[in-house]
């Protein structure tokens, strides 16, 4: 799973990114728990995935990381302790120990998670080598693929990408998609859960053409992620416009963008500027300025784990701190001196080289840009239709606070619908109970009711 760079989603209090051992000892022969460990972990109001990753290593100790995919968290370093069948994994970096069995046969491991005085069960499900091998079989679609590359003018990046196309002439309406914040690949990828790649596969097979791509730095593409602001992002995707718009397959009254997240404020950025899209639909898109949403994000995820009103707002006044000095200290290296000791000072586990990388990514021109980006300033040159879909369960940008600043800037379009859909999350998946069993595992999938949602606005447009 990458690490992402601009929105640096928690589990709690901190912004912050793991920074993994440098290299692991070698791998000794299998344990009982080497391995992918599995298991939902319910919160109020819903339940997340938790991944334990363990490698048993020579001397008899492990390696083991820890991965919340809805959380945006990856690689966190964990500690594994066993004594006889008990079994205990701690992720000090955030507060967090899970104590269980480990089952006769050797599949499961029953206890309880702790982390910051929330407690509830958890039960993890060792996943077979065959069934993550069988994550990544892809069989051949009914419709044609094309590797393709163009060329972002700004800068004359070259970028990668895929397009697809159903069977048939066309001309198709078309789409291309856009990821949430961060260095990802084509396909948006977190753990085994592809959502762009899922959508495009979806929107393909019933007429629509789409084309995904790899950000800057990413897979085939040149530059580099780090750097890139929201601006350098809409000439990517303008580039990509400009590219579809030379193909004989594509309808050009009906090119148009998704975008996810802070890739839906590119999509609606896009439309405000000289040769728009014909549409936009933006999933999750932020309706506050970037300062707003982090602390948004950081009272939701601590309500969500039944954390007092009172440490929430203690949480939220160092947060607002943090913030504060990063928008009033232009200068760099002060900056960082300054945020880096403030993230020890409230995590005093945290690696004074974690620290400092964090403080780094924090300070950035990316980050800054992020915190001061207003998404409704430009809301009002957009002309073409809009589609704004969120989920009610979306931790991160919550609908009803973020869709009707966006639904008011937008309100000279007379083309515009915004959606509330239930129970899906920030990654666009449906309640985990509609989740399908792939060998016996509930595998993640991107949400049937927006999929079907976003292709009826598509292949609608005399309707808007």
């Amino acid at each position: 799973m990458k690490k992402h760079y601009a929105i640096s989603y928690v589990i709690i209090l901190l912004l912050l990114h793991s920074v993994l051992a440098a290299a692991a000892p070698l791998r000794a022969p299998a344990s009982p728990l080497d391995g992918l460990w599995k298991g939902p972990l319910k919160v109020p109001g819903g339940q997340w995935e938790v991944v334990f990753r363990v490698v048993p290593l020579t001397g008899g100790s492990y390696f083991a990381t820890l991965d919340v995919p809805i959380q945006r968290v990856s690689g966190i370093s964990v500690a594994v302790e066993v004594q006889g069948d008990s079994v205990s994994f701690v992720a000090e970096q955030v507060g967090s120990r899970f104590t269980g069995q480990l089952s006769a046969s050797g599949q499961q491991v029953q206890g309880t998670w702790r982390q910051n005085g929330f407690k509830t069960p958890l039960t993890l499900q060792l996943v077979p080598a065959s069934a993550v091998a069988g994550a990544k079989t892809r069989l051949t679609p009914p419709y044609q693929e094309e590797e393709v590359t163009f060329t972002s003018s700004q800068e004359a990046l070259r970028l990668a990408g895929l397009l697809s196309l159903p069977p048939g002439t066309g001309p198709f309406p078309t789409a291309v998609l856009v990821s949430d914040a961060g260095a990802q690949d084509r396909d948006g990828t977190v753990g085994d859960y592809r959502p762009m790649g899922a959508l495009a596969d979806y929107l393909t097979r019933r007429g629509i053409a789409v084309l995904r791509f790899d950000d800057r730095g990413v897979g085939g593409s040149s530059g580099s992620a780090a750097p890139a602001t929201i601006s350098d992002v809409v000439t990517d995707v303008q580039a990509a416009l400009n590219f579809l718009r030379t193909r004989p397959e594509v309808d050009l009254t009906r090119l148009g963008i998704i975008g996810h997240g802070e890739g839906g404020n590119v999509a609606l950025l896009a439309a405000a500027q000289p040769l728009p899209p014909a549409f936009v639909v933006a999933l999750a898109a932020h309706g506050l300025p970037g300062s707003d949403i982090v602390i948004q994000q950081q009272t939701n995820v601590l309500r969500s784990l039944g954390t007092d009103q009172a440490q929430v707002e203690q949480a939220v006044k160092r947060q607002q701190a943090m913030l504060e000095i990063i928008r009033q200290t232009p200068d760099d290296a002060q900056a960082q001196a300054i945020v880096a000791n403030m993230l020890r000072q409230n995590n005093s586990s945290m690696d004074p080289a974690a620290a400092k990388a964090s403080a780094a990514e924090l300070t950035s021109a990316r980050y800054r840009q992020f915190l001061s980006f207003n998404p409704i300033a430009k809301l009002p040159d957009v002309k073409c239709p809009v589609l704004l879909l969120n989920g009610t369960a979306d931790l991160y940008v919550a609908a009803d606070a973020n869709m009707a600043p966006l639904a008011k800037g937008l309100k000279n379009n007379k083309s515009v619908v915004s959606r509330k859909l239930p129970g899906v999350n920030h990654l666009f998946q449906p309640d985990p109970k509609e989740w399908p069993l792939v060998n016996g595992q509930a595998k993640e999938i991107f949400s049937p009711q927006a999929q079907e949602a976003i292709r009826e606005w598509i292949v609608e447009p005399v309707k808007k």
